[in-house]
């Protein structure tokens, strides 16, 4: 069983930074691809930021500049580094980890809170 544990939310001042980690056990690859997700109240869960296997990104245009997301196969874990944070980036953020293109796994979100 896949079990995916987010961790590094909070709240925080804007232009304050937070780290979030997602740490995968069970039986998984190490090397699948990775993405942050966020929703925040009353919208749709949207893209964040994802990382490949090879190591390629993409993010969000509401982040580029701001957020970086990288991964520690060793570790199993995927981080999102969001700095200059911004009171429209509060949302409950998740992980994802993509098997196919049919399957996947999610966490259980961790919740950001940015406060003007």
């Amino acid at each position: 069983q896949v079990q995916l544990v987010e961790s590094g939310g909070g709240l925080v001042q804007a232009g304050g930074s937070l780290r979030l980690s997602c740490a995968a056990s069970g039986s998984i690859f190490r090397t699948n691809t990775r993405g942050w997700y966020r929703q925040a109240p009353g919208k749709q869960r949207e893209l964040v930021a994802a990382i490949t296997s090879g190591g390629s990104t993409i993010y969000a245009d509401s982040v580029k500049g701001r957020f970086t997301i990288s991964r520690d196969n060793a570790k199993n874990t995927v981080y999102l580094q969001m700095n200059s944070l911004k009171p429209e980036d509060t949302a409950v953020y998740y992980c994802r980890v993509v098997v196919t293109t049919t399957s996947d796994y999610w966490g259980q979100g961790t919740q950001v809170t940015v406060s003007s």
